[in-house]
């Protein structure tokens, strides 16, 4: 299996009590480039360090909630993907300390503003790690039987695995959670997937992997892949369909 993650994190002041940047007040500032700029120094060298551990990052954004950033690296081996992710958390904590700020990987900080999800994107390949075997050029979606049973697995048991994808109370202040002031959750309310929909706890963002949503900054990196692994080996070995989407 090989994965890559999207870790939503907060810049907030060192006591936690109000957002870094005073200036970050925009009503929809998902992708406010000046606010991103604002904090060009923490996020540059977050960025430079992951170019240095050779994780090929390939973007950095505000995200949908006034101080929220999102910074994305390339999908790998799932247990490779799982020691970066619990790396990165450290390493951004530790970068904004040194910048007398704090970060926050919390599903739900602040009530009036989107949440820290951590999207997983998923892909089964053959042994030699050059054949995707959730790939299918002649399906509507780019999913191959394959894809779609793995896929029908997680949709089998996602309610359950949510004890470990969303692990704490606040998690669920997130999930459903009343409606911000960019006048989105972008968090799951039900079991659903379809294509490339980011409302629905799956998409299918393009041929030959998904993305799962449910997740939030919460989770434990090792046990979030492991979880998807479960579920998907159950939907193969059940064959389970997915249900239309």
């Amino acid at each position: 299996m090989k994965s890559g993650v999207e870790c939503e994190f907060f810049l907030v002041s060192q006591d936690g009590t109000a957002l870094s940047d005073d200036k970050d007040i925009q009503s929809k500032p998902c992708y406010d480039s000046a606010a991103l700029m604002r904090r060009y120094d923490v996020i540059t060298e977050i960025c430079d360090s992951m170019i240095s551990l050779g994780w090929a990052p390939y973007q950095n954004d505000h995200e949908d909630a006034n101080g929220q950033f999102e910074m994305n690296w390339d999908f790998s081996d799932c247990l490779i993907t799982a020691d970066r992710h619990a790396f990165f958390k450290f390493m951004v904590k530790s970068i904004a300390e040194k910048h007398n700020l704090r970060a926050t990987f919390m599903p739900k900080p602040f009530t009036h503003l989107t949440g820290n999800g951590c999207h997983c994107h998923v892909s089964v390949w053959d042994k030699s790690g050059k054949k995707n075997m959730f790939l299918d050029k002649k399906d509507e979606l780019g999913l191959s039987k394959t894809g779609y049973n793995f896929l029908g697995g997680i949709m089998e048991s996602a309610d359950k695995m949510a004890a470990v994808f969303n692990p704490t109370i606040n998690s669920y202040k997130r999930i459903n959670g009343s409606v911000t002031t960019s006048g989105a959750t972008w968090s799951p309310s039900s079991i659903t997937w379809a294509g490339n929909n980011r409302t629905h706890m799956v998409r299918v963002p393009g041929a030959g992997r998904f993305e799962l949503r449910l997740m939030d900054g919460a989770t434990n990196p090792y046990l979030l892949q492991a979880g998807i692994m479960l579920l998907g080996l159950d939907g193969l070995n059940n064959k389970r369909d997915p249900g239309k989407d």
